[in-house]
């Protein structure tokens, strides 16, 4: 999995601060007023951090900076996908690489294994989730990120998944309300905060009086 180290040292300028070297560092760190300094802390949390560091990133998604927002996202979802397990880690990426050719009873097979060997790690329910959704087994999916929202109630990725199958279900009304509860998760879902401007016209326009739906 590539650190998000590489990709942080690309997108500043060179005087960028000195790296935390302890989880100390890192938390003194992210009460930094200087943007890049709060960076360089998200960053070391993402990589070396657990779940327990999740919140720390969550209060980070509302940073002044868009900078350290994005990078709080991705590494939320760099702790979410890590399970501790090598062996989990390595039908992870089987099952990833599966649901992306499309191979989708192929991968929630793999997807089903790591829910066997692992229960309590999300992001295989996650996964699973993602592929029943594609292969358009909604009610599935619905059931696979309900069981990630058990374990990882702020998942926004879950939540706005809920809000896709729910389009697909043609239930806006439902779609809508999980949109908003991503939305207030992560304010930096410029996708979602679409979706939701667009159900929001659809439903107004639907109980407009004489307008046909």
């Amino acid at each position: 999995m590539v650190l998000l180290a590489a990709a942080l040292t690309a997108a500043v300028p060179p005087a960028f601060p000195q790296t935390p070297q302890t989880r100390a560092e890192a938390l003194g760190a992210l009460a930094s007023a200087d943007a890049a300094t709060r960076a360089e802390a998200v960053v070391w949390l993402a990589n070396r951090g657990g779940m327990e560091d999740a919140p720390l990133l969550h209060e980070r998604l509302r940073d002044e900076s868009s900078f350290v927002r994005g990078f709080a996202e991705q590494g939320l979802w760099l702790l979410w996908s890590r399970s501790g397990d090598p062996e989990v880690d390595r039908l992870m990426a089987l099952g990833t690489e599966a649901m992306q050719a499309g191979r989708h009873g192929e991968a929630i097979e793999v997807f089903s294994k790591i829910i066997g060997r692992k229960p309590e790690f999300a992001e295989g329910w996650n996964r699973r989730a993602t592929v029943y959704y594609l292969a358009g087994q909604y009610d599935k999916s619905i059931a696979d990120c309900h069981e990630v929202l058990k374990r990882n109630p702020r998942h926004f990725g879950a939540l706005s998944g809920m809000g896709q199958i729910h389009v697909q279900l043609e239930d806006y009304e439902n779609a809508l309300r999980w949109y908003r509860r991503a939305l207030e998760v992560n304010p930096n879902m410029l996708g979602v905060e679409m979706n939701i401007r667009l159900l929001e016209e659809k439903l107004k326009d639907q109980r407009a009086p004489g307008r046909s739906t």
